[in-house]
């Protein structure tokens, strides 16, 4: 299926990343897309149902989506969409998954702070500190200084524009896809608008 769909949404989970054996960064994380309702009887908002997404960015989008998005950060997705049927110790079910072609922060909610880096972007043969991070608190810009949490990101060696490299096995997607006992039970808490 070749469906794209845009979802806004709020990041469940701490984004994933990882870096196959053949250099590919994958960051996958969980979405909820709750819904918001006006009661006529009440005259008030209420929440809806909540829809769940599992997305998944590769190459620089992923690279990007790790050292940019949070829990809790409320984002725009937009990508293909695949569903699929899965069972798993006598349970089953259904996923949405989005193979993501663009991540950014809902201004709807807030601010962000916007910083270009070169157009081929890799975590595969960063230098410690060869990159500046964004403060997540202030906004601020931190020259060449290394993060832990977020390492720092370098030019990739070919010159390729990311759209050249779409998509990626099922099976490294696989990888990332959380069972059924990590997806999580409960409502997101909506912030009162």
């Amino acid at each position: 299926m070749n469906d794209t769909i845009t979802v806004c949404g709020i990041v469940a989970t701490e984004p994933r990343h990882l870096v196959t054996e053949t250099g590919i960064a994958i960051t996958s994380l969980r979405l909820a897309s709750p819904s918001r309702r006006w009661d006529r009887q009440t005259s008030t908002w209420g929440n809806g149902p909540t829809n769940w997404y599992t997305v998944t960015a590769f190459r620089s989008l992923a690279a990007n989506v790790n050292r940019s998005l949070s829990k809790g950060d409320r984002v725009l997705v937009t990508g293909r969409v695949r569903i699929r049927n899965w069972e798993r110790d006598g349970r089953g079910g259904t996923s949405v998954e989005i193979d993501a072609e663009g991540i950014g922060h809902d201004l709807a909610w807030g601010i962000s702070n916007w910083m270009r880096l070169p157009r081929h972007v890799t975590e595969a043969n960063a230098a410690p500190g060869s990159s500046p991070r964004v403060d997540h608190e202030t906004g601020e810009v931190h020259e060449d200084t290394p993060d832990a949490a977020h390492p720092p990101v370098d030019a990739a060696p070919d010159d390729t524009h990311p759209d050249d490299h779409q998509g990626a096995d099922d099976s490294v997607a696989a990888l990332l896809e959380p069972g059924a006992d990590e997806r999580p039970d409960h409502p997101v808490t909506l912030d009162a608008a």
